[in-house]
């Protein structure tokens, strides 16, 4: 499962152009095709919004710091195939 989330403070870009870049950049350093995902999840938050972050990582906690755009990427485990909910 691959969630990819765009953190932007001005002018942002449509959330469906942003994963072909990057799942492109994985291929071969995570995966050895694009076939092999099963899950995707994309999405944009707006970094002068309130944002309420749960579990956040050191690597997102710096992202948020500098107040820069910036996108975070998390690699993770599909959930279970036969669930859809």
């Amino acid at each position: 499962m691959i969630a990819i989330t765009y953190f932007y403070g001005g002018a942002s870009m449509d959330v469906d152009n942003i994963p072909k870049p990057v799942l492109d950049a994985l291929k071969g350093l995570v995966y050895m095709d694009d076939e092999q995902l099963t899950d995707i999840t994309c999405r944009k938050r707006d970094l002068n919004a309130s944002l309420r972050v749960t579990n956040s990582s050191s690597v997102l906690a710096e992202g948020l710091g500098r107040n820069n755009e910036f996108l975070y990427v998390v690699v993770k485990r599909s959930l279970d195939q036969e669930v859809i909910d």
